[in-house]
């Protein structure tokens, strides 16, 4: 949720426009995350003829990133060819937890009418009650409805009251983080430090980038840590002693030479600029001052890494571009052929039909001799726990459970020393599973991460994992991650079963059907036409059912939750199964039905649904395998499949249901990548 992007050039002169045109373009890459409104701060004019008055400009638009850049050149007093060697802005899309959409809500916030503390927030502040309680008591005034506006106001409250004369701003940020609760993601800018810039994180992604013509001099950068430092016992505490910052330069401090660096809460909003990125780490606090970074933290854990790696990012600037799709979902469902590939890629021996999945192999013994295995998510992480549950009880004989991370915690279900919790998450940022892996490794579990971003809180923190490799997925609908988490998934499955002689036979239809999926996925996309004629008679409609059982029940689910998404129709996943037990009400001519019935072991069941939806005048849409006509005659229409081995055949079904949606959308006039009210990294509860 929301998007964090700030943009710091240090010897680099940049006029006023082109520092716009980079936070404005930051933004845009983030778009995808869901926002109501955007709002920029930047150095303003001076105040005065003398020169010595600064100040920072807020400009704040309800609405797209395309109101605030048309905002932005409206304002008379920003001299936007004014060349500036080093400055700081910062910029954000607000997706609204606390406070209407509004440009007094929008971001950034301020800590007082002159603008001295400016702050950006991605996350939940949970006792910001208590904090603005605290501070109206002190004089202090807010504007705005928000969580937010408390950490402006905190960090002017903590230098107003300050001891000595200097105190550096990674000090001051050190101090208000620590009486902050909840989960966030902060980028803070100063009057009173110009050129400088303070970042921090706690439970919401938050990375570094680094560009730089010189080599850099460094490809670590140590960590600082504050073993002395005075914690405020509460915001009265006046008295601190100021740490002196201890900074790392990236080229030789006698050089003093240019450099740039880009906050973002994602990848995507960088990787245009630098490949060289520094993922920050919970209560990390990096700070840029004369175009050295440092960073901090209150205190060493046992274990804990002294550095902070600069890695080089994989990613291309192709891959987060539409091209010549419509919408970056459509793009991401065209891509499944590869982004599937990908996941098998180096981790499936075709020839000697072996599975390696390198990040488990050091810990296969341990999950080998557990009691059973808990698949944790929320949304389509969950449904992809559901889609392979059958298929891993098969090969692991152990008992799978899979659970919505929110229901796990809330029941506070039991887990012990001997489970094995595999943690599902496309972002690996998502704030109920996050706080369901740290219950698990709370009561000892073996803690196993399925993610799609290197570097996310998911992957570092679990005891090993899988990274499904589905590349960048931008639309808010997920598509691509679900498939490559279901192949993955089942990859684990394989992996388990290698040295069980009985399974061997079950194994090598699966390993061939996993080589022959690519181009199945390719041929069921050439049904695109036909799906989207068959959204033409359906987008008017109110709600939607999707029937299924088996395999195919989470497809069902799928399919529904992501109708649910992008086109606001009422629609629910029906488990075939239960259709007399109360849906079986709702079946007349006027309500759409799409059934999925495969040539698997549930075919006969679920042609007896069939059957009991055509009796009640129900004009059922299957999905089903060619040259099937006993299912054809009982249709109203048909999307005929290819057929594959029963466990995988939810990735075919579920592409027909996941351009459906889009269809649906585009026809109903809506924002396919942003739903309203949806965002793609949920990082609070």
């Amino acid at each position: 949720m929301c998007g964090i992007f700030a943009y710091l050039n240090y010897r680099v002169p940049r006029t006023r426009k082109e520092i716009f045109e980079t936070l404005v373009k930051g933004l845009q890459r983030l778009e995808y995350r869901g926002y109501d409104s955007a709002g920029i701060g930047v150095d303003g004019p001076k105040k005065s003829d003398s020169g010595d008055t600064s100040y920072i400009c807020l400009i704040k638009k309800r609405g797209k990133v395309k109101a605030l850049d048309e905002e932005l050149y409206k304002n008379d007093s920003t001299d936007l060819e004014t060349e500036l060697d080093t400055h700081f802005g910062i910029a954000h899309t607000r997706w609204a937890t606390h406070g209407e959409p509004s440009a007094v809500n929008c971001h950034p916030h301020r800590s007082d009418k002159n603008n001295e503390f400016v702050v950006i927030h991605n996350g939940i502040i949970t006792n910001y009650k208590e904090l603005r309680k605290y501070l109206i008591s002190k004089g202090y005034e807010f504007e705005s409805e928000t969580d937010t506006e408390v950490i402006p106001k905190l960090i002017k409250y903590v230098y107003d009251n300050r001891e000595n004369d200097y105190v550096s701003f990674s000090t001051l940020v050190e101090l208000v983080i620590q009486q902050l609760e909840g989960a966030f993601a902060l980028v803070f800018k100063s009057v009173h430090f110009p050129g400088e810039a303070v970042a921090t994180r706690r439970g919401s992604p938050l990375l570094i980038g680094v560009r730089s013509k010189y080599e850099l001099s460094t490809e670590q950068i140590p960590i600082q840590y504050n073993s002395n430092a005075h914690f405020l016992e509460g915001v009265q505490q006046k008295n601190f002693r100021n740490r002196v910052d201890s900074t790392v330069a990236l080229h030789s401090v006698s050089d003093r030479k240019a450099v740039e660096f880009y906050f973002a809460s994602d990848a995507s909003a960088i990787i245009e600029h630098t490949n060289k990125v520094i993922y920050l780490q919970d209560d990390d606090i990096a700070a840029v001052a004369e175009g050295k970074l440092s960073l901090h933290r209150m205190s060493r854990c046992a274990g804990e890494d002294p550095v902070r790696a600069i890695q080089t990012l994989q990613m291309e600037l192709q891959q987060i571009m539409k091209g010549n799709f419509k919408a970056f979902m459509q793009k991401e469902i065209f891509e499944q052929p590869e982004s599937v590939f990908n996941t098998m890629r180096g981790r499936i021996c075709f020839d000697t039909n072996t599975v390696v999945l390198g990040g488990l192999k050091d810990h296969l013994k341990e999950i080998r001799r557990c009691r059973r295995l808990i698949l944790i998510g929320c949304g389509t992480s969950f449904h992809a726990g559901v889609a392979t549950r059958q298929i891993l009880e098969e090969l692991t004989e152990l008992p799978v459970m899979v659970e919505l991370a929110s229901d796990f915690l809330d029941r506070i279900t039991p887990v012990f020393r001997d489970d094995v919790c595999f943690l599902i998450s496309q972002s690996g940022e998502t704030a109920d599973t996050l706080m369901a892996l740290r219950y698990c490794q709370g009561r000892g579990a073996l803690t196993v991460g399925v993610t799609n971003t290197v570097g996310s809180s998911i992957s570092r923190e679990t005891d090993c994992g899988v990274h499904i490799n589905a590349g960048p997925e931008i639309g808010v609908a997920s598509t691509k991650a679900y498939t490559s988490q279901f192949v993955a998934l089942t990859m684990f499955g394989l992996m388990m079963s290698e040295d069980r002689i009985s399974l061997q036979k079950r194994r090598l239809e699966i390993i061939n059907g996993l080589r022959m999926l690519p181009g199945l996925i390719k041929e069921v996309l050439t049904l695109d036409d036909k799906i989207r004629s068959i959204a033409d008679e359906l987008y008017q409609q109110r709600s939607l059912l999707v029937m299924g059982r088996g395999y195919n029940y989470a497809t069902c689910l799928e399919g529904a939750l992501k109708i649910k998404e992008i086109t606001y129709m009422h629609s629910e996943g029906i488990l075939a199964g239960e259709l007399k037990h109360g849906p079986l009400a709702l079946i007349d001519k006027h309500m759409p039905v799409i059934m999925i019935i495969m040539r698997d072991a549930c075919y006969t069941k679920c042609h007896n649904a069939l059957q009991q939806v055509t009796a009640r005048q129900g004009r059922p849409i299957i999905l089903c395998c060619q040259d099937d006509p006993e299912i054809t005659r009982n249709a109203y229409k048909t999307i005929e499949l290819p057929q594959t081995v029963d466990c995988l055949q939810g990735i075919i079904s579920v592409i027909p249901l996941q351009l459906m949606s889009f269809h649906l959308a585009v026809l109903r006039g809506y924002d396919v990548d942003c739903p309203r009210n949806l965002a793609k990294s949920v990082t609070v509860e």
